[in-house]
Parts: C-alpha cells; sequence; structure tokens
C-alpha cells in the first residue's frame, strides 16, 4: 500500500510531454458539427442531467452540461423548516451515502452550537461512513464497467456486499438507504454487541472481495485501454476548479478533509491517502479501489477501540432548539468529496440560512475539460469516472 502523498504509477509508461495542458481542438471535417444531446433521460447520465455535445465527426469539441431537471428546492425547505426537521431531508442529497450527509450536516450544526459528542457516537459516525465510502466506491466501480460495455458481473459482485452493508445499516437504523441516524450531538440509538460482532464479521469478509474484484479489472486489456490516458484532469485545473475527493486525488493532489481538518476522531487512526499519477480515468478507477483497502484500515481499528458510554450528549436539546445568532460550516470527506453546510442563525428555531456545498455539482465543473479532444463513447467512462448523484446536484 502507498504511503501518504506517494503517487501510483503502476507500472505504466511515462506521461507524454504537455500531458497536463489542455487540448487545442480544430475543426477538421468540411461539414457542420453534429450537436448532439445526451440526456436527460440517458443510460449514461446517472440520473436526470443533460450533456449537449458538439461533434466532430466522432471527437468531441464541445460539451454544455445542463442541470435542473431534479430540482426540489432543498435549501429553501431547510430555511423554513426546524434544524432537527432538515435532518432526514439530508438523506435525499447522495441518496446513496444518506449517513454521511447526515454527519455533515450535524457537524455544521454542533459548530453553531458548541454541542459536544460523546466517545462512543465518533466511534459509530467513523465506521458508519466508512462502510458508506466502501459501498460508494464498490458500486461507482461496478456501474463504470457498466458503462464501457461489461457484463453485468463486476456491478452484481459490488452489490452482492453492499447488501451485507445495507443489511447492517437496516438493523442499526431502521432504513436500508434513508437512515435518519445521526443527531446534533450523537447519535439516535446505540449499537447493541450484536450489531457490532455483524459488523466485524461482514468487515472481515471484504478483503477477499476487494482480492478479487481487483484480480477480476485491474489488469483487464479492455480497461485498460479504454481507460488509460483519457479524460486527463491536469492537477492545477483540478485545483483551480475546486475539485475534490478522489477526482483530485487521482491528479495527484494529497487533500483529504480526513487529514487536513481532523473532523471527528480521525486523528486516531493509522491511514494512507492514495494518489494518482496520470489523472485520467483509470487512475480515478484505481484510486477508489485502494481507499476501500484504507477504508477497511480504519474500520478494523474503529471495531477494535470502540468504548462504552452514552451515544448522544446528555446536554443536547430537541425540543426549543435556538442557538444563538451566528454562522458555521460544516464539512466532511463524503464518498464524492467535499461535503459541507453553511449556517447562518438569527437566534429562531429555523436557520436564517440554510447551503450545501455539493461535490458532485462542483466536481461536474471540468467535464467539459476532461472530454474535449475525446471520442463521444469515451464521454460516458469521463463521467463515469467522476461518479455524480443528481439528487445533491440539483439541491
Amino acid at each position: 500500500m502507498t504511503k501518504i502523498g506517494t503517487k501510483l504509477g503502476f507500472g505504466r509508461k511515462k506521461k507524454p510531454e504537455g500531458w497536463n495542458r489542455p487540448p487545442v481542438i480544430e475543426q477538421t471535417s468540411e461539414g457542420e458539427l453534429l450537436e448532439v444531446a445526451m440526456g436527460p433521460h440517458h443510460p449514461s447520465t446517472h440520473g436526470v442531467f443533460r450533456m449537449n455535445l458538439a461533434l466532430d465527426g466522432e471527437r468531441v469539441i464541445r460539451l454544455k452540461p445542463e442541470f435542473g431537471y431534479l430540482h426540489r428546492n432543498h435549501e429553501k425547505l431547510g430555511e423554513g423548516q426546524s434544524y432537527l426537521a432538515s435532518m432526514p431531508y439530508t438523506d435525499r442529497l447522495d441518496y446513496l451515502c444518506s449517513l454521511t450527509n447526515n454527519w455533515a450536516y450535524a457537524l455544521a450544526v454542533e459548530k453553531l452550537t458548541g454541542q459536544q459528542v460523546p466517545e462512543r457516537a465518533e466511534y459509530l459516525r467513523v465506521i458508519l461512513s466508512e462502510l458508506t465510502r466502501f459501498q460508494n466506491h464498490a458500486g461507482t466501480i461496478g456501474f463504470l464497467m457498466q458503462d464501457m460495455g461489461c457484463s453485468g458481473t463486476p456491478l452484481m459482485y459490488a452489490f452482492r456486499e453492499r447488501e451485507k452493508i445495507l443489511d447492517l445499516f437496516e438493523e442499526l437504523t431502521g432504513s436500508r438507504m434513508m437512515c435518519n441516524y445521526m443527531r446534533f450531538g450523537g447519535c439516535r440509538v446505540d449499537a447493541t454487541p450484536a450489531w457490532l460482532d455483524a459488523t466485524r464479521k461482514v468487515v472481515a469478509g471484504l478483503p477477499a472481495f476487494l482480492d478479487e474484484f481487483e484480480a477480476l479489472l485491474r489488469s483487464n486489456e479492455i480497461l485498460m485501454a479504454r481507460t488509460q490516458g483519457v479524460g486527463i484532469l491536469p492537477p492545477d485545473l483540478a485545483v483551480n476548479a475546486g475539485i475534490t475527493g478522489p477526482l483530485l486525488r487521482a491528479s495527484g493532489v494529497n487533500y483529504d478533509i480526513r487529514k487536513v481538518d481532523h473532523y471527528g476522531i480521525y486523528d486516531r487512526f493509522n491511514f494512507k491517502v492514495p494518489l494518482g499519477d496520470h489523472g485520467d480515468v483509470y487512475d480515478r478507477f484505481m484510486i477508489r479501489m485502494l481507499e476501500m483497502r484504507e477504508s477497511l484500515k480504519i474500520l478494523d481499528q474503529a471495531l477494535k477501540e470502540i468504548p462504552g458510554g452514552p451515544v448522544v450528549d446528555p446536554k443536547a436539546k430537541i425540543r426549543g432548539f435556538r442557538p444563538k445568532p451566528g454562522e458555521a460550516y460544516g464539512r466532511i470527506e463524503s464518498p464524492k468529496g467535499e461535503l459541507g453546510f453553511y449556517l447562518i442563525s438569527d437566534g429562531g428555531p429555523n436557520p436564517y440560512r440554510y447551503r450545501v456545498r455539493p461535490p458532485s455539482l462542483i466536481n461536474l465543473t471540468v467535464l467539459e475539460d476532461m472530454s474535449l479532444g475525446q471520442n463521444v463513447a469515451d464521454v460516458v467512462l469521463i463521467l463515469g469516472s467522476v461518479d455524480i448523484v443528481m439528487g445533491e446536484v440539483d439541491r
């Protein structure tokens, strides 16, 4: 496993000169450009999302993303109801990763109010978030293989393990996907010894799955031909565009909020941050594969060290919750990147302002830069490697 900040070459050839400069696109065909609208209902767009492409033959000359087909007024709703009432709405942002959504929102309110979180609750938050990261990355890789035209085998392998994790979520929270579990100052209910034992058993079986999954895909000739050198994102562009998460680290930028902010109790765990060296689709695939292994390291440590005690701050208020006037921004390293909530309190029962910083929307802003000069079939893979969910794009 790589050290923190060590870049991954995977035994690949040296990058060509000028790899980090955007391509210069010149129209070469004698006829007019072909304009193609992919979406909003298209299998490759991972939700109701539209890409307007201008093609010179098979080559992408322009790409304009269109959002808004799933707008649900999430942020304005948050300003019209109590702080606690917004917690289940956060589940619907990234509806594959509801527990990390819960944590980011709870962290913002806790910063606003100064509430403390008991030790046991902090460990439970880490355990649930790393399980969420694992199942998200496994599913992302499975869907990427689907986008490539692969049979359903990798996706079904990923979903087989995802089912085990969702069963754990259901047993603890009462729901498989919309968990509504975390609370300001802790968690809603405690984990039983039986649940922790079941979690340890599931985690113990995941390394064998990863070995099988990686052996199946990593050196596949078709995958390597379709992904290496495709959709390159230069590190300077990634930083300037505010890109975060695996998409940023695949470009070689050593930035993980778990290491930068040490939110929760992440400073207690020994884990590494894998980095890519080419910033292409293949590196984004491998970064997620390696991050799943690091999540298992964190899970092993947290499950061994979890203490007893309460799971919610005894001083936490449920009724009559009125934070003092002020503002706070809480952010976490969600599976897709930096997920942040910005809140302003005027002393009332509802937030005066409620805003979300969603990684899917920000990461989509470089889609055209990664797609210029590529074939139209490669655009599908590039989008799949970004890993978006439209629930947090159209807030």
